[in-house]
């Protein structure tokens, strides 16, 4: 199935207007999620929503927004008062500046969005601009469901990904973790060494794609199975690794990576060396 946008409009860059469409980079279908029932009858729960001070469950249309200035004290918000704050939907991605790609911090990243051009006219210049960006992201802001946003566009494939970004106001800075004040600022040098040997032993080319969700996956097996009505075996709970120390954990690793690449190329090394052996010619008589 054809994946639908959910946003269309326009992406600005200074006097360069593009016409795009907006996808959602992720799939929520692919997370199995589960609805609250009732144990005895198994019938849907419904979320009442309940006044405690007057015992009385609240529709919709009683319920206002309030903001808690104090412990038990709040300031009640009207949509008059949101609406005086709340961004025109221009329907614009505005980008004010370009920057390195490398310098987007993953810890600002909210949301992933697949744009495309929106017609075969902004095609054109969808591409050249997407060209153009290489190594590069825009920054930008636009109105999406009702609040400003701070976004990061970067060439990807052949299209433009565009993530959603948190303020730094909303980003905790790792100072403030006592527990991090404890780790040592001076390695080691032999520790180091050992550290990057087994590192570099693991090295690969970082493809994700080669990961599965087991859990998810397990999740389901056992859905299909409780359907079909077969008895579900649970695994056995494999009992916690020892703790050892550093320096020997890594040597361990070494040792296992070594042994390991001793049998493979032994399995490779006779699998060359078995030749056919030719038949012998019967004798003429």
């Amino acid at each position: 199935m054809a994946a639908r946008p959910t946003w269309k409009g326009y992406l600005t860059i200074s006097l360069v207007t593009i016409p795009v469409r907006v996808f959602p980079a992720t799939d929520s279908a692919a997370t199995v999620s589960f609805n609250q029932l009732h144990g005895e009858c198994r019938s849907r729960i419904n979320q009442k929503k309940w006044c405690q001070t007057c015992q009385t469950e609240v529709t919709n249309t009683d319920i206002v927004k309030g903001y808690e200035f104090e412990k038990g004290k709040y300031v009640v918000m009207e949509d008059e008062d949101l609406a005086k704050v709340r961004p025109e939907s221009t329907r614009v991605i505005n980008v004010v500046q370009f920057t390195d790609a490398a310098t987007i911090d993953p810890v600002y990243v909210e949301r992933p969005y697949f744009l495309a051009p929106d017609g075969q006219v902004a095609a054109d210049a969808f591409a050249v601009m997407r060209e153009g960006m290489h190594g590069k992201a825009a920054l930008g802001k636009m109105a999406l469901y009702g609040r400003e946003c701070l976004v990061a566009i970067l060439p990807r494939e052949n299209g433009l990904i565009m993530y959603t970004l948190r303020h730094a106001s909303e980003v905790r800075a790792m100072s403030a973790i006592d527990e991090l004040k404890t780790v040592p600022t001076t390695i080691k040098p032999d520790e180091l060494k050992l550290a990057r040997q087994v590192i570099g032993n693991f090295e690969v080319g970082g493809d994700l794609t080669q990961y599965k969700d087991n859990y998810q996956e397990e999740l389901r097996r056992i859905i299909d199975a409780k359907i079909a009505g077969d008895e579900i075996v649970a695994p056995i709970d494999e009992a916690p690794p020892k703790v050892v120390n550093l320096m020997e954990a890594l040597r361990q690793i070494l040792e296992r990576v070594s042994v390991n690449k001793k049998k493979a190329a032994k399995a490779a090394t006779g699998k060359a060396s078995i030749k056919a052996v030719p038949q012998r010619k019967r004798a003429r008589g």
